[in-house]
Order: C-alpha cells, then sequence, then structure tokens
C-alpha cells in the first residue's frame, strides 16, 4: 500500500435543526457505482450502536474510528448518535476504496458532521499515531465467504469479498484492533456466523478481551452478529494462567487448552475509566 494517503477533513461550525437526528438519514447517504450502499449489515452495526448509546454516552470516546467505511452511514450515525453529549470527540474512517473515501466526505457534510477521512488499508500509516488511543472502533468487515483470489481487489467487491470462511480480511483487522484499542477501547465487530464468531471471541479472549453480543438478526440471506469486545482484566489475567499452564519443563510451548464456551460471554458493567 502506497504511503501517500489521501486525507480528506470536512469541518462544521454549526449543524441546522433539521439534521440533528439520531442517525444518518439514507436520502442524504451519497452514493457511487463502486461503493456499497447502506445494507442489513451496515443497519445492523447501527441499530447495535444506538442499543448500546446510553453506555456510549457514559464512555465518553476520545477517537472514534471506522475501518471500512463505505458510504459513510456508519460513522456518520455514530457522530450524530454521540452528538452534543460528546461533542469533542474526534472521529477517523478508512476504506480501501477511493471512491468510498470521497463518499464518505459527502455524507458528512451532508449530516454537518466532521471527521478525517483516510484512504488507505484497513490503519496502515496511521498504527503509531492511533496507538492505544482509539476509544470505540467500528468495523463492518468483509465477511462474506468467497475465493481467496477475490479478497483486496479493487472497486465495490473490497467491500464484501471475504476469502476462505469469510475471514481472510476481519483475521487481519483483528491484531490492528488490539494495537489501536485504548484500555477503555471497545470494538464493535459485524460477524456472519459462517465466520465462526466463537472462535473469534475466543482468540480475542487470549488477548485478554470479554465479549458480548449487542445484535443478533437473521435475514433471507444471512445470520448476523455484532459482538462487542473490550479489555477485561479478569480475562486477562485467566489468558496469562492458561498460557503458563501450557508450558513444558524444559520452556517450550504446547497447544493451547480451549477456552471454556460457556464462559466466553461476559456481561455486566465494561470499563469507562
Amino acid at each position: 500500500m502506497a504511503l501517500n494517503f489521501q486525507w480528506f477533513c470536512y469541518r462544521s461550525l454549526t449543524v441546522s435543526s433539521n439534521m440533528l437526528s439520531t442517525i444518518a438519514r439514507i436520502n442524504l447517504v451519497s452514493s457511487h457505482p463502486e461503493v456499497y450502499d447502506p445494507c442489513d449489515d451496515s443497519f445492523a452495526l447501527v441499530d447495535a450502536l444506538l442499543a448500546d448509546r446510553a453506555n456510549l454516552l457514559e464512555h465518553h470516546p476520545s477517537i472514534c474510528v471506522e475501518i471500512g467505511c463505505g458510504s459513510g452511514y456508519v460513522i456518520t450515525s455514530l457522530a450524530l448518535l454521540l452528538g452534543k453529549e460528546d461533542s469533542d470527540a474526534y472521529y477517523i474512517a478508512t476504506d480501501i476504496n477511493p471512491h468510498a473515501v470521497r463518499v464518505t466526505c459527502e455524507t458528512l457534510l451532508a449530516h454537518g458532521c466532521h471527521a478525517e477521512v483516510v484512504n488507505t488499508d484497513i490503519a496502515s500509516g496511521l498504527e503509531k499515531r492511533l496507538s492505544r488511543s482509539v476509544d470505540v472502533m467500528v468495523v463492518n468487515p468483509p465477511y462474506v465467504p468467497t475465493p481467496e483470489e477475490e479478497v483486496g481487489r479493487h472497486g465495490i467487491a473490497s467491500a464484501w469479498a471475504g476469502g476462505e470462511n469469510g475471514r481472510s480480511v476481519i483475521d487481519k483487522i483483528l491484531p490492528v484492533a488490539d494495537k489501536l484499542l485504548s484500555d477503555k477501547g471497545w470494538l464493535y465487530l459485524v460477524t456472519l456466523t459462517a465466520n465462526n464468531p466463537l472462535e473469534l471471541c475466543l482468540q480475542m479472549r487470549k488477548k485478554g478481551y470479554a465479549s458480548r453480543i449487542i445484535l443478533q438478526r437473521s435475514t433471507e440471506e444471512e445470520s448476523l452478529h455484532v459482538i462487542n469486545f473490550w479489555r477485561d482484566l479478569d480475562t486477562l489475567l485467566e489468558a496469562n494462567e492458561c498460557m503458563a499452564l501450557n508450558k513444558t519443563e524444559n520452556g517450550l510451548a504446547t497447544e493451547s487448552t480451549p477456552f471454556t464456551p460457556f464462559s466466553i460471554w461476559k456481561y455486566g458493567k465494561r470499563n469507562f475509566n
């Protein structure tokens, strides 16, 4: 990926009264033939954010990031959803598709919102700047199972082609999220049943993340889950203990013992500090 990114930043000093809606208005969302329009998965992610709005407001995020912004519907909705209560929050959106970058900028502008929109692959070039500083990350990744050769293609195909089990791009995003999320960072991730959400949660648990399903939704074509991940001290300690138990006497690591599936979903209050 070339490092000469295109930065687009829109600012609005005032928001007109007819734009003070809670989420982005579809009739104000821009479009392009090579950009994925808001669909069931986009709506599911925004509905999950709406369902968690009270917690998000209490969370007071300073930096919010969307990976794969597409039309800009989600990042715009997040900005509107937080509204005046978190007017100091800084928003960043990325997409590998340059057309999506332009469309997202147009959608933000149409709603009187502002964000820094970056044409890059996942968060390439932003890791150092955003290291352990992102309080909220939202991702509607390419999750559709496809042949591996379709992953990373230019244009609209980049929005859905997920490779084997739809996991190729997801498995690249999660390590990046781990590097960027702050100590109080929350990740909202859209997954398909075919992506094996339980396995994803097991992987993140080994890195010290608790998780819970914010929303489940079935459509005619797919079954969607929106999962919320956050750093959890108890989970991290448990993961470290499991790693220690899997060390042999000569210091070589053995195959990890799987976590109990029934202990994956963690409920209760997340870290708001």
